[in-house]
């Protein structure tokens, strides 16, 4: 008895369909890293990625706030300039990619110099004189990387 090649077709579509599903999984995705990946590979998952730069979104909204024009200059201002500088540099280094590669390229390319501005700004905002003119170029450097990087 032959087998009308309607059935054939339709039951190969089902098991493709089936095949590509299953393959779509996390579980098969992190199997096939574990392949496909050299074991030196460092991968930034997309959502440890996302709550990182949510975090550091946070302190550069955080130094915006406290670098306005109609805060006074004193010791106290001076003082949560650096230890907001000192987080962002804590949560960019986090963010830093491996010397082997990561699956976000552009952190190690360009987060070596995100992290030497933040420790300028954060030594010019340590003087006795403070000077803030580096830490306001901390946020500008999050906005020239994720311009150049969409």
């Amino acid at each position: 008895m032959k087998t009308p090649r309607c059935i054939i077709v339709i039951t190969q579509i089902v098991m493709l369909s089936t095949l590509g599903i299953s393959g779509c999984s996390s579980d098969m995705a992190a199997a096939m890293r574990k392949v496909t990946y050299p074991p030196d590979f460092k991968y930034v998952s997309p959502d440890e990625l996302r709550s990182s730069m949510q975090q550091l979104a946070y302190q550069l909204q955080q130094l915006d706030g406290v670098l306005m024009p109609d805060n006074l200059q004193n010791s106290a201002q001076q003082q949560k300039v650096v230890s907001i500088l000192g987080n962002i540099e804590r949560i960019g280094s986090r963010l830093q990619a491996s010397d082997a590669g990561a699956s976000h390229p552009f952190l190690q390319d360009f987060m070596q110099d995100f992290l030497a501005e933040i420790d300028r700004a954060r030594s010019a905002a340590s003087l006795a004189q403070p000077r803030y003119y580096l830490a306001g170029r901390v946020s500008g450097g999050c906005l020239n990387c994720h311009k150049v990087n969409r």
